[in-house]
């Protein structure tokens, strides 16, 4: 089964950290996100790579001539989709690549997560769904906060113990994904809207470790877990 990879995005709450570096490249330790999560699809048994770049796409196909060591068995396709294509844009770019596939799998590529890959597989494809994605529980750390029509104050529920779930990414696909897709749309925007109008768009609640890095500040975090050993998104160690 391939796996798309979204690399091509600008990555601009991340300038704190570099104005040179695409997302995708930035270190969790001594390795790129992007290798993390790579290996996390091949642990799963998934070793075909398709990457839609666009921003400072050269340094990440630099990145893979280098150090070729560390993707010896895996086969990958660089994509140019332009540097202001959205994710649905980026994704028509790739079709042609997708051909034949029942079933494909996708990823904004600056998330991880311990899921368990096969058992969500296996219930997307038991489904008639045409997408499907991993809902998480929302990791910040302000509070919701309910009120009634007076003003008084009724709930105060950190977001992350709240019944709040966000899209956490990591898609699965079927070809006809492509018959929602139109012009210069977001993914998530009008075509999940007329999945959801269809009945055809799964999502699977996911309890474990999920992490994505949006800010430097998430950046630091995950360093951080690397460097005291807490690193739950290293399936293949376990």
């Amino acid at each position: 089964m391939k796996v798309v990879l979204f690399c091509g995005g600008l990555g601009t709450r991340l300038r704190e950290h570099s104005e040179i570096i695409p997302k995708p490249l930035v270190t969790i330790g001594p390795r790129p996100i992007i290798w993390n999560l790579m290996r996390y699809y091949a642990h799963f048994g998934h070793h075909q790579f398709v990457l839609c770049l666009g921003h400072r796409g050269e340094m990440i196909q630099e990145f893979f001539s280098q150090d070729g060591a560390a993707c010896r068995d895996w086969s990958i396709e660089f994509v140019e989709t332009g540097q202001e294509a959205t994710i649905a844009e980026r994704l028509r770019a790739v079709e042609p690549r997708l051909r034949g596939e029942e079933f494909f799998l996708a990823n904004y590529s600056d998330g991880l997560t311990d899921l368990d890959l096969s058992e969500y597989v296996k219930a997307f494809q038991a489904r008639d769904a045409v997408a499907g994605f991993v809902a998480v529980r929302n990791p910040q750390s302000f509070h919701v906060v309910s009120i009634d029509a007076t003003g008084t104050v009724t709930a105060f529920t950190r977001a992350a113990d709240a019944n709040v779930w966000i899209n956490g990414g990591f898609f699965v696909f079927r070809p006809a994904i492509f018959d929602y897709l139109g012009d210069s749309e977001e993914l998530v925007e009008q075509p999940f809207r007329r999945l959801i109008d269809a009945g055809r768009l799964f999502s699977h609640k996911h309890h474990g470790f999920w992490g994505a890095i949006d800010t430097y500040k998430d950046k630091v975090s995950f360093d951080r877990r690397h460097q005291r050993g807490d690193t739950p998104w290293e399936v293949w160690k376990k």
